[in-house]
């Protein structure tokens, strides 16, 4: 059976539409790269993951492209599927992690691996150690949002729209984490000047 002009004209154009669809995606989630590797890392994804885990966000991204409605909410979009790729990157790598030591036998425990940090032999000056502990013992959300704030240097206002909150909730969210960082500091505090005497 033979489709009629309109038919084919409308599939070209379906074409063309999903064509630049995926285009504008791609166009889009380097835009945002930066700050979507900080969301990452703060939620848990390991350094030399990072590449890994956001293309997984850029191809999921493009796989539910249909659910963006809204072009101007393409932020809290993005922010809602790199959290779900950084808990499913954090599932496999526990699994992964526990096949690796039930076939070793060797019971290495998650501290072990925490002390080989990349990061850690870079960092020269105990307060940026102390500031790095103190992130790591605060719960993942508060983490991220300290991270965008201070090493994106966003406003408020930049945070809500990205994150698909209002700006009282970041500022309350905010008052909070860095309620929870100085109590994180102080507790660490007394380590600290306790192995230097």
């Amino acid at each position: 059976m033979k489709q009629s002009t309109g038919q084919q004209a409308a599939e070209t154009d379906s074409a063309r539409s999903v064509e630049m669809t995926s285009v504008d995606l791609t166009s889009i989630v380097s835009e945002h790269r930066r700050w979507l590797r900080t969301v990452l890392a703060a939620r848990g994804v390991e350094r030399d993951s990072l590449d890994e885990v956001l293309q997984e966000v850029a191809a999921a991204a493009c796989r539910g492209a249909e659910q963006l409605n809204d072009r101007d909410r393409v932020g809290p979009w993005l922010y809602r599927i790199a959290v779900v790729q950084a808990l499913q990157y954090r599932r496999r790598a526990g699994r992964r992690r526990r096949l690796v030591e039930r076939y070793a036998g060797s019971g290495v425990a998650r501290d072990e691996a925490v002390d080989h940090d990349p990061l850690a032999w870079l960092l020269a000056e105990e307060t940026q150690q102390l500031v790095r502990q103190a992130i790591a013992r605060l719960a993942p959300r508060d983490a991220e949002l300290l991270l965008l704030k201070y090493t994106e240097d966003w406003s408020y206002r930049d945070l809500a729209e990205r994150l698909g909150m209002s700006v009282s909730a970041v500022e309350a969210r905010l008052h909070r984490a860095r309620g929870r960082m100085r109590s994180a500091l102080a507790s660490l505090a007394p380590e600290v000047t306790g192995t230097v005497r």
